[in-house]
């Protein structure tokens, strides 16, 4: 592992890779990832559901997520690697009248900012999502340009990128330590030896509050874990089977292989970094997937497992210099949207590094707005 670098990079997710490769591709430098486990994206960005959608009730998120869809669109040309971005679209279905106020204000806010957003009747859902149940359902809201990914495809892409622009990729790396001289970041300690450099990138998602604490920062992210269920083969899920979203019971699926995704975020669930498997939870999945798609009644479960979610107080990412030390830079905290806001996360992280005009005004996502009060929630949070 190299002694000196320009910028370390804190984390091996589809976030650190993303944000690496195009510091890289800029030639901002000697650039290190580090990532504390065995394999590249063992964290958050391995249990992701795969989700990507501009379907946001902010404007910096649906931004964010337009930027990046037209990314993941166009993966080959930007990478030079492949990977699928199946743009199924995103569903949800809406039966309660505050609900109904809240994604009509959005859908009013997306189609502003150039989003492909549509209302649905609920007679026009069958066309999309067969199976659901919608004898309660109201109204529905659909994007044709959200969809679906693999985010170990895009988390390899991204990684492959990477290497071939010079950027050294580590692995069983933990970071051990930060200095701090004279206000000013200086060194990086490993398990792997230490790293003078003037940059730290924190990328390191669910644990991006340990790094920050290294320097005697407060970073408002905290671990939240949640829960994903997959089916066997199921004899009537069609290929075009978007992701949908039960605003009411929050629940979300979506085709997977031939079978379906199950998820739930149970909004009642501590801060831990505890990612076992618990079956209450697993049962409470099951028991609202089966009241919207009764046909899962006769579904054999294939698999489960628990991530993290990275939470800040409003449910939106920070991304930014940190205040209290100079030389840590933040590009964390997305709140279950990581994945799908890697690309334009990645971005908007190397303009803002490299003193460049911003793809998006993300002064929204500053680190500072929670000591000024400055917060705006994102409302549309699954």
């Amino acid at each position: 592992m190299r002694q000196t670098a320009d910028a370390v990079v804190i984390g091996g997710g589809i976030i650190g890779m993303a944000t690496a490769f195009y510091l890289a591709r800029e030639k901002f430098g000697n650039i290190v990832v580090l990532e504390k486990e065995r394999f590249f994206g063992s964290g958050s960005t391995s249990k992701a559901a795969g989700g990507i959608r501009a379907q946001f009730t902010t404007k910096v998120n649906i931004e964010m997520s337009m930027l990046a869809e037209k990314i993941f669109a166009n993966f080959k040309e930007e990478t030079g690697h492949d990977a699928l971005y199946d743009q199924v679209g995103y569903m949800f279905l809406l039966s309660r009248d505050k609900d109904i106020e809240l994604f009509r204000k959005a859908y009013e806010l997306q189609l502003s900012l150039g989003l492909k957003a549509e209302l649905l009747e609920p007679g026009q859902i069958g066309k999309y999502a067969p199976h659901v149940r919608i004898d309660d359902i109201k109204l529905a809201t659909f994007c044709h340009d959200d969809g679906l990914g693999d985010p170990a495809e895009f988390l390899s892409g991204y990684e492959h990128a990477a290497r071939e622009h010079g950027v050294e990729l580590n692995v069983e790396a933990d970071v051990t330590g930060i200095d701090v001289e004279s206000g000013k970041i200086t060194r990086v300690r490993t398990s792997k030896g230490d790293i003078a450099t003037p940059l730290v990138v924190n990328a390191a998602g669910a644990w991006s509050g340990l790094i920050a604490k290294m320097v005697g920062a407060d970073l408002k992210v905290k671990p939240y874990p949640r829960q994903c269920v997959t089916t066997a083969e199921l004899d009537f899920m069609e290929p075009y089977f978007p992701m949908v979203v039960d605003v009411a019971s929050g629940l979300y699926c979506h085709k997977e292989s031939k079978g379906i995704l199950l998820g739930w975020a149970n909004k009642d669930s501590e801060s831990t970094f505890d990612c076992s498997i618990l079956p209450d939870y697993t049962d409470g999945i099951l028991e609202r997937a089966l009241d919207r798609i009764p046909q899962l009644e006769t579904a054999e479960v294939a698999n489960q497992w628990t991530g993290l979610y990275e939470t800040t107080p409003d449910h939106r990412a920070v991304i930014g210099w940190e205040p209290s030390v100079e030389g840590m830079f933040h590009v964390t905290g997305f709140s279950g949207h990581g994945f799908m806001h890697a690309p334009s996360a990645g971005i908007v992280s190397m303009e803002m590094i490299m003193g460049r005009k911003l793809s998006i005004d993300i002064s929204d996502l500053s680190p500072e707005r929670f000591s000024k009060g400055e917060l705006v929630e994102e409302q549309n949070v699954i």
